[in-house]
């Protein structure tokens, strides 16, 4: 954590000093910025490990700020929220982020997520699982995932998925047929030391679908297996 880059977004000062300076006294360097204007622009500059990022923020909110950010590069998120209802998590979780702080917070315990999700093995170009691809693409007939690009066409087009939208779909077709469990999911995608909530695994298989099928409410990609998790189903080429 003591190499880690750090922006902290944030528009009420006290808090903003707060949490920049406890992370700093762990040797973090840290970046800051009050709105969502600033946000992008920072981030877009410094490249972080990781966004401690308030949901709301003059200009752009926070939840816009993730989503624009999640296109452009693959780092990690940490929201806060003065609202702790849990559809307001799984909307934060859709656009991108790791995990939820809601306030008040205590900052030990801010600095305890921000360490466990920097505990985790970013997923990188061409790797998945914590070895790297060493396959050509997966073809099932108008869908072709290339690990290399970490590109999916479908019917001819480019499909936009953030990191672990791949990393995800990548794992379920891999392996065509087999019942991945959350838990699988979680594990293999967002890490051992993911303190999320479970959710975040039926939210990114929600995107998924939203780009890829065409029937959102009976899909033929990607199924629930009730009582035990997702499979992939398809024909490899």
């Amino acid at each position: 954590m003591q190499s880690a880059t750090i922006l902290v977004v944030e528009d009420e000062q006290p808090i903003l000093d707060l949490i920049t300076n406890y992370l700093r006294a762990e040797g973090c360097t840290v970046h800051v910025a009050r709105d969502g204007h600033a946000a992008l622009e920072q981030a877009r500059t410094f490249h972080p490990d990781l966004i401690v990022l308030d949901v709301m923020l003059p200009g752009i909110d926070g939840l816009e700020v993730c989503r624009l950010i999640q296109q452009e590069m693959d780092v990690y998120v940490l929201m806060l929220t003065a609202r702790a209802e849990e559809i307001d998590k799984i909307v934060g979780l859709s656009v991108g982020a790791d995990d939820y702080v809601t306030k008040p917070f205590s900052p030990r315990e801010l600095v305890m997520r921000v360490k466990a999700i920097l505990r985790r093995s970013r997923k990188v170009a061409g790797q998945v699982n914590g070895s790297r691809y060493d396959r050509s693409s997966l073809h099932f007939g108008t869908l072709a995932i290339d690990p290399e690009t970490r590109e999916v066409h479908h019917h001819r087009t480019l499909i936009e998925l953030t990191p672990r939208e791949f990393d995800l779909l990548y794992t379920l077709a891999e392996q065509p047929g087999r019942v991945f469990s959350r838990d699988q999911l979680l594990e293999r995608i967002w890490g051992r030391d993911f303190v999320g909530i479970d959710r975040v695994v039926d939210v990114h298989i929600g995107l998924l679908r939203r780009k890829l099928e065409e029937d959102t409410a009976n899909p033929t990609l990607i199924l629930t297996v009730r009582g035990v998790g997702y499979k992939f189903v398809g024909h490899r080429q």
